[in-house]
Formats: structure tokens, C-alpha cells, sequence
């Protein structure tokens, strides 16, 4: 059984995992958060915020702070973070737990077009609509600032930076959100096309059921595949099973 646990965190899973972990007595749990998020929410246990420096640093790490096992909860984009954690991993021999909330899947009612980067769905967004709503994140808008003749309603935790599109309208605001709630959004900005990542989990899923109602096209893009011969868990109570702390 582990006596310090090291989690990659960012995610409502990674703070869920971390207030599990902090309650057993004499487990020492750390969180670490790449700092991209100025305001993250409240975490149980330590925190550290900054990168490591590489696979490599992190392998350093974990070794100075006497980590016996690694969970990587990032986000399921964190593709860097996630590469990083199976070679620093593999480099020490410790045991790592991939957590990843379940991704979202279309219904029959739905008009997913499913794409593989940012890229293409900026591609594929001219042939869809004029009125776009965004919600990938503030990293990646660049992909996007060519689209010139068409109007971005972007929703974002914190600011995003340049470069974005042109025509772009900033909303700030943090999940969840219900189905209520994000069809008056699309209704109010006269959205007939939405962009989203496969993020899965519950707290921004009410957009998907919103443009299901409206029968708004999605442009869906898929996650990117972990590392080879890696596999991931889809809860805390699967984390707390691959580490022995199934039972109190």
C-alpha cells in the first residue's frame, strides 16, 4: 500500500481522488497543478503548481519526495502531462493510474461530426454555420483566427490570449451548467453551430443535450489516444482498487 501518492491533477476527479486519499490516515497525498488555471478550486492535501521539467524532472521528483505511486487525473487533452507520466513512470518503477471520467457518445438524435485536432474542425466549420459557440478551451483559438466572415461566442474559465478570430465574443464562466441555461445561450446569440472537445463527464455535457434539442450540428473533437500498452480507469473507486485502497 502507498504511503505517498502523487496526482496530476486539474480535473473535479483529481480534487474528488485527492479528499479520498487525504482522509486515510498516514497517506500523504500531493496534488500537482500546471498552473495554467490563476483561481483553481479548493484541494484536499498538498499542492504544488508549476511543471516539473520534462519526464525527466518529474522521474527526479518522485524520487526526492519518496512518491510510491503516481495517478495521472489530467485533464483528457493533457496529452504532454500524460506522455511525461509514463516514461517518468517507467523510469522509477512505479505503479501509474490513468484516470479518465467516461467520454461522451452521440444519440441517435444527434449531428456529431467527429474530427481528430482543432484544425479540422476549423476546416469543416465554414460548410456548417456562421454563428459559432466554442468551447475547447483558451489554448487553442489560434486555430480558429482565420475564419474571418464568422462569429465566435467563446466560453472560457479565465481570459484567453491572443491570437482568436476576429469576430469573438468572450463569456466567462465556470461549470456546470444545465440544459436550461445553455439553450437560452444559444438562442440569445443566434448560435447554429457548436465546437466542443470530447471533455466527457456531467458538468459541461447540458450543451450537447441542448444542440440535440435545437438540432444544432456538433463539431466533436475526439481525445487523443494514451500511450502505448497504457490503459485507463473511469472512477475514484477504480483509482482506490489498482492502488490496494479499495477497503478502508
Amino acid at each position: 500500500m502507498p504511503s505517498h501518492v502523487l496526482i496530476l491533477g486539474g480535473t473535479a476527479e483529481a480534487r474528488e481522488l485527492a479528499a479520498v486519499l487525504a482522509a486515510r490516515r498516514g497517506l500523504r497525498v500531493t496534488t500537482s497543478l500546471a498552473g495554467r488555471v490563476a483561481r483553481p478550486g479548493a484541494i484536499t492535501g498538498d499542492v504544488r503548481i508549476g511543471g516539473f521539467g520534462g519526464a525527466e524532472g518529474l522521474a527526479d521528483w518522485l524520487r526526492e519526495q519518496h512518491v510510491d505511486a503516481l495517478v495521472d487525473a489530467t485533464h483528457p487533452f493533457a496529452e504532454t502531462i500524460t506522455a511525461n507520466a509514463a516514461r517518468a513512470a517507467a523510469a522509477t518503477g512505479l505503479p501509474l493510474v490513468v484516470l479518465r471520467r467516461p467520454g461522451w457518445r452521440p444519440g441517435p438524435e444527434d449531428r456529431w461530426h467527429l474530427v481528430t485536432s482543432l484544425d479540422t474542425a476549423a476546416d469543416l466549420l465554414p460548410r456548417l454555420g456562421r454563428r459559432v459557440f466554442l468551447t475547447t478551451g483558451r489554448m487553442g483559438l489560434a486555430a480558429f483566427a482565420h475564419l474571418t466572415e464568422l462569429h465566435f461566442v467563446v466560453r472560457s474559465v479565465e481570459l484567453p490570449a491572443p491570437p482568436m478570430p476576429p469576430h469573438t465574443e468572450v463569456l466567462l464562466a465556470r461549470g456546470p451548467f444545465t440544459v436550461a441555461d445553455e439553450s437560452a445561450l444559444l438562442h440569445d446569440h443566434c448560435i447554429d453551430v457548436l465546437v466542443t472537445k470530447d471533455s466527457g463527464g456531467v458538468a459541461t455535457a447540458a450543451k450537447l443535450t441542448a444542440a440535440r434539442e435545437l438540432a444544432l450540428p456538433v463539431v466533436v473533437v475526439r481525445r487523443p489516444p494514451l500511450p502505448e500498452d497504457m490503459t485507463a480507469v473511469p472512477d475514484v473507486a477504480s483509482v482506490l482498487a489498482r492502488l490496494g485502497l479499495d477497503s478502508p
